[in-house]
């Protein structure tokens, strides 16, 4: 069971993909589940969600966690005991996990025609008007994708992807794109970087480092 892709972002960060391929029945050897956990998984009716769900498990071994490491707080945002920060994401047979000694956040999604549909919720798609339908698809899904780390690094609610969230327009070549969060009068910004692998796209947000005076 080989982890897909490892990107080591920095000496205290760290990215792991997973493709689900395995049976549920070979995921499961080795892992437990907390109660909580185990109480969601059971309540999940999808087969691939259950994978992906003891896939992430796997994960967490791989940065010297079990599932016993993590709480969730009332948001559902998962953070782990020794107070270092972790995101996690899945898209049908994708899974991801970072953890970082500062705030993060991933995403990864299949890139879909749906999103297209979807658009006007997340991001002023008349930016996008010139665009190719295929690069325009991958590049709707690259702006949602960076906004859902965003959100999930932020971890606050109330936060609007729409009109509180903007992300720099940006060249595919480059992988990468800065984004502003404005949340009650306040304005951060972040640097993000993207991929594709196969068919699906994967972005992470890190907290800047904080500058010593």
């Amino acid at each position: 069971m080989p982890v897909y892709k490892t990107i080591t972002i920095d000496e205290t960060s760290k990215l792991q993909i997973w493709k689900v391929e395995e049976t549920l029945e070979e995921l499961s050897k080795g892992i437990e589940l907390s109660a909580y956990c185990q109480r969601r998984f059971d309540a999940m009716k999808s087969d691939i969600h259950r994978r992906a769900f003891i896939s992430i498990r796997h994960l967490l071994k791989n940065f010297g966690y079990t599932d016993f490491d993590l709480d969730y707080d009332d948001n559902g945002k998962p953070h782990l005991k020794d107070g270092k920060h972790i995101s996690i994401s899945h898209s049908y047979q994708f899974t991801t996990v970072i953890v970082s000694d500062r705030k993060v956040g991933v995403d990864i999604e299949k890139q879909r025609e749906k999103i297209k549909r979807i658009a006007p919720k997340f991001t002023p798609i008349e930016e996008y008007r010139s665009l190719g339908q295929r690069d325009l698809i991958k590049k709707l899904t690259i702006v949602w994708g960076a906004k859902e780390a965003l959100y999930k690094l932020f971890g606050k609610q109330g936060l609007l992807f729409l009109h509180d969230i903007y992300v720099v327009d940006f060249d595919f070549k480059t992988s990468t794109t800065d984004a502003e969060v404005t949340y009650h009068g306040l304005k951060k910004h972040y640097h993000l970087n993207f991929f594709e692998i196969e068919d699906f796209i994967c972005v992470y947000a890190i907290e800047p480092k904080t500058k010593n005076i």
